[in-house]
């Protein structure tokens, strides 16, 4: 057993942004009293999450706490520059065929699977025989490689723009527009329903290890990484990581495949994880809860929303950050609240203003029940240049109706 004792003072904490939820900012102010915290801060797109904020970050000592990772561990974005012209986006039976190529490579909705399931070598790894908890979800995972499950999720067509070229990560294929704007290919999704059940029994595990650990707090339990546990669901996280990448890369070449061009340049970066980094010259871990890697020269994607951009990062390296960034523009309202105050015609008005094509999608995710995407990127210019910006065109979201994952 652990014994839990409180921090005789807080771990340091930094926020960015403002407006945020005040049930948000309590969820960081419990995280900085763990006596495993070496620091915290709050994204620009700090919400309300389970025990960590989403958009939270927390530094932590020889631990790691699955409900600071997330009920979608490895959840990530991936982006694809297509040798496609830009007209290609537009007319109705250009889209059609566009549309029939993300609905066939692709499916939405909680449970959504493949038959016959597609195929990668993620699946052959080790650990789905070895750990047994892994062993009895592997054919689920399986069935699932390759979805994209509900909630804020999505793939879609748009334009991208190359707004700055930097040899750090600009190549040649820069010059194949003259006006240096490309149809990319934008895909968000991460470890689908298997992801969900890790974050379920491990924090199970390491809630029955606290004593004393204050009712309140106990979504905040830790597995120590010298033990069984913690080492097991550092595999098992990692392993996560690996599958959710393995169906964003299935996505994306058979997507490619099914329009017919080549692909000139792909980008990808996770936002729910933990990883160990060097941080005032010690190692700790550091937990991303919907956060965005933002080390110096880091590229990123922060989404905006089915209706706005988003944009392609360079991180700054900002220590106070623990080198992160938003993942995104962050809810402003709940889900339910959301459908409470606006209705399909506002979303037809913001979607036809936009120039989206919506194939799916439910209200709640109308970017109205977001935070402003603007002004939460100008809230965080200290932590990432702005290299590119992606506009939305066609978007896939599941159906109406779909209980969130996320």
């Amino acid at each position: 057993m652990i014994r839990f004792e409180m921090r005789e003072v807080p771990a340091p904490c930094h926020i960015w942004g403002e407006g945020h939820e005040e049930t948000a900012l309590g969820q960081l102010e419990d995280a900085r009293w763990l006596p495993v915290t070496v620091g915290v801060a709050g994204m620009a797109d700090l919400h309300t999450g389970y025990g960590l904020p989403i958009g939270g970050v927390l530094a932590t000592k020889g631990c790691v706490i699955p409900y600071a990772v997330g009920m979608d561990a490895y959840c990530r974005m991936r982006m694809t520059v297509l040798n496609l012209e830009p007209k290609k986006l537009y007319g109705g039976t250009n889209q059609d065929v566009l549309k029939a190529a993300i609905n066939k490579n692709t499916s939405f909705g909680l449970g959504a699977k493949f038959s016959p399931r597609k195929d990668h070598e993620v699946m052959y790894d080790g650990d789905w025989y070895h750990i047994p908890f892994l062993r009895q979800y592997r054919d689920l995972a399986w069935e699932q490689l390759g979805t994209s499950g509900s909630g804020n999720h999505f793939v879609e067509l748009g334009i991208f723009t190359v707004h700055k070229f930097d040899t750090t990560w600009t190549g040649d294929w820069v010059e194949w527009a003259d006006d240096h704007k490309f149809v990319a290919l934008l895909s968000h999704s991460g470890s689908r329903g298997i992801g969900n059940k890790v974050c379920q029994y491990y924090s199970k595990i390491a809630e029955a290890s606290m004593d004393g650990m204050p009712e309140g707090l106990k979504r905040l339990s830790w597995l120590d990484l010298a033990g069984a546990d913690g080492q097991e669901y550092w595999r098992v996280m990692e392993l996560m990581g690996k599958y959710a990448a393995a169906s964003h890369k299935l996505i994306h070449e058979d997507i490619v495949k099914a329009l017919g061009c080549g692909a000139l340049f792909s980008v990808e970066n996770h936002h729910n994880f933990a990883c160990q980094e060097k941080w005032n010259d010690e190692n700790v871990i550091v937990h991303r809860k919907g956060a965005t890697p933002a080390g110096k020269g880091v590229l990123g994607m922060i989404p905006g929303t089915r209706e706005t951009p988003g944009y392609l990062v360079l991180g700054k390296g900002e220590p106070t950050s623990f080198n992160s960034a938003s993942h995104g523009a962050g809810r402003a309202m709940s889900r339910t609240a959301t459908k409470k105050r606006y209705s399909w015609q506002d979303a037809e008005s913001l979607l036809m203003q936009n120039g989206v094509t919506l194939i799916s999608g439910g209200l709640d995710e109308i970017s109205l029940g977001y935070k402003d995407i603007h002004k939460v990127m100008a809230a965080q210019t200290d932590l990432v240049e702005v290299v590119g910006e992606f506009k939305p065109v066609l978007v896939k979201m599941a159906p109406e109706g779909e209980k969130p994952e996320d």
